[in-house]
């Protein structure tokens, strides 16, 4: 993958799009050319320049659906040199506050849709810019004539406050400068073959840096087009694809399971679409996805932050990421030293995951610049070694070649012994009623963690117990405690499993929970006593840590 130094900027790549009257940018029944589009950039960084207050820094809040205006305000902060702080508008009350005075914004653009989402919060020194209304179309009127101008604009500056989603803790607002996001758009396109001619399908949501980074900057870069839609649809994504000629999309959790739920028609192969590139979809779903609709998906993995990234290949192996690249590791987290590689058996099963997986670690050269006011996140992910710490969980075979095994926060600690969330699920994707599978750990009554399933689609507690003692793979400190079943995994706003509601919760919980009993083999029932105990040990093992956050 090319490097993504910081060379070049963003507005250098908004104003080169000036003068193209190509159509680049549809939203529903809107079409910008790509020349509108850097003249709206133009005039919006002009009102931008002349809003945001001296001496502070030259921040924004966006809290907007999928709308034009969202790149149309990314491209004048690159001109401005301002920085756009995406804000989730699925956050509410005092936390929704938290993240917009934590990135310190002047102004909050945003859309009428979402004014119910700011009523009664204390906002103080915050302006806000209500789009689609007479009074904002009056603020951007005098600046009609602006040319889009890069030359403020420095590699070094900052363009992008991104919130990374942490299990403990707020969010951690992520820094990207102008230099590292074109440098990524540039790779993208150039590893994807991206050209003019393509049309890029923006369908999950431009707060989250996957929709940026991942989806506009590359098309951006290339001066391909850019199809948006407001909100994720997994009903309208084949509609969306054909009307707009998409060829590449961009995706996150759950999105393509949702997609493949859709009914199947004779036409699902009537499109363009020819590739699409994101993370967690897992090997039976994008080989489904090929299989109906003729597009293959790349799996791909980078940290948010930038820090460290993984590149499929050919030849990789089923189900790993790509090949670990130099300065990559695989560390124990306690004694950093390197984990031993994977020893797999004949059907591919991994049967040394406690010694073998550890945390993904990258020891050489990194983009990462850090997180806005807040040193202690950063010294997580840099430590005393200079090295970058992800914070995820992989394990490496003999080849080099590096699979995912979650996150850190996901790792379970039973009896003494460690287990990794994501190894329990991929045993447990093989029941046959599991439309979705999350583990996560519930507190254990005396010391450490009991292992807790959640476990979308149909479930008989005989059949799943022996399912368990079927899984050759399965050890002894693995099979779950408590199974939750419940007919839709709840998922986050970018449709990630929402693993930090299923921790809060645990057992005592809405949807029916079955549990195996110590010292029994079968599951039955949880009752509501029962269950409110184990709610209480979860309180009290939890009372004075910090509160898991979405």
């Amino acid at each position: 993958m090319e490097s993504t130094k910081a060379t070049g900027t963003v507005a250098e790549l908004v104003a080169a799009r000036w003068g193209d009257h190509r159509p680049g940018l549809w939203c529903e029944d809107a079409v910008l050319t790509h020349h509108e589009a850097a003249a709206g950039a133009a005039a919006r960084a002009a009102l931008l320049r002349d809003l945001l207050p001296p001496g502070g820094p030259p921040h924004l809040g966006v809290l907007l659906d999928n709308t034009p205006e969202y790149p149309l305000w990314l491209s004048a902060a690159a001109l401005a040199g301002a920085a756009v702080a995406g804000v989730n508008s699925t956050r509410r009350g005092p936390e929704l506050a938290r993240d917009i005075l934590h990135t310190e914004c002047r102004l909050l653009i945003t859309e009428r849709a979402h004014l119910p989402l700011l009523t009664g919060l204390d906002l103080p020194g915050v302006r806000l810019l209500i789009t689609g209304t007479p009074e904002y179309d009056a603020l951007l009127a005098p600046y009609a004539d602006a040319r889009p101008d890069p030359s403020r604009a420095t590699p070094a500056d900052r363009l992008l406050l991104y919130f990374t989603s942490g299990s403990t803790g707020a969010p951690k607002a992520a820094i990207c400068t102008q230099g590292r996001l074109a440098a990524a758009g540039r790779s993208l396109a150039r590893q994807f073959s991206v050209g003019p001619d393509d049309v890029h399908y923006v369908c999950m949501p431009m707060f989250h840096g996957n929709a940026v980074i991942a989806d506009w900057a590359p098309a951006l870069t290339a001066g391909a087009g850019a199809a948006l839609r407001r909100r994720f649809s997994a009903s309208g994504f084949l509609a969306d694809v054909r009307r707009h000629r998409a060829t590449y999309f961009t995706y996150v959790g759950r999105a393509i399971q949702y997609i493949l739920a859709t009914e199947p028609g004779p036409d699902d192969r009537d499109h363009v679409l020819r590739l699409g590139f994101g993370t967690e979809a897992g090997a039976v779903d994008a080989q489904a996805f090929e299989r109906r609709f003729g597009v293959r998906l790349v799996e791909g993995y980078g940290s948010s932050e930038g820090g460290a990234a993984v590149q499929w290949s050919p030849g990789t192996p089923a189900g790993a990421v790509g090949r670990a690249g130099a300065g990559l590791v695989v560390l124990d987290p306690e004694t950093r030293a390197q984990c031993p590689p994977a020893v797999f058996d004949a059907a591919g099963r991994l049967l040394n995951g406690d010694e073998a997986i550890g945390e993904l670690v990258n020891r050489g050269p990194n983009p990462f610049e850090g997180y806005w006011r807040n040193p202690a996140a950063e010294a997580e992910r840099r430590r005393e070694d200079g090295a970058y710490w992800t914070g995820d969980l992989f394990y490496r075979d003999r080849d080099g070649f590096l699979y995912f095994a979650g996150r850190t926060d996901d790792r379970l600690r039973v009896d003494g012994e460690n287990l990794a969330a994501a190894m329990i699920e991929n045993i447990l994707a093989r029941y046959e009623g599991a439309a979705a599978v999350a583990v996560y750990a519930a507190p254990d009554p005396v010391t450490g963690d009991q292992v807790m399933a959640t476990l979308a689609g149909t479930f008989d507690p005989v059949a799943f117990g022996a399912f368990l003692l079927a899984q050759p793979d399965l050890g002894t400190k693995m099979a779950p405690r408590f199974v939750r079943v419940t007919e839709r995994m709840p998922v986050t706003a970018t449709n990630k499993i929402h693993r930090a509601l299923l921790r809060r919760e645990g057992p005592n919980c809405a949807d029916p929970v079955w549990w195996r009993p110590p010292g029994e083999t079968g599951y039955r029932r949880l009752t509501a006593p029962e269950a409110a105990e184990a709610g209480q040990v979860g309180r009290s093992v939890r009372t004075g840590g910090t509160q898991e956050q979405n």
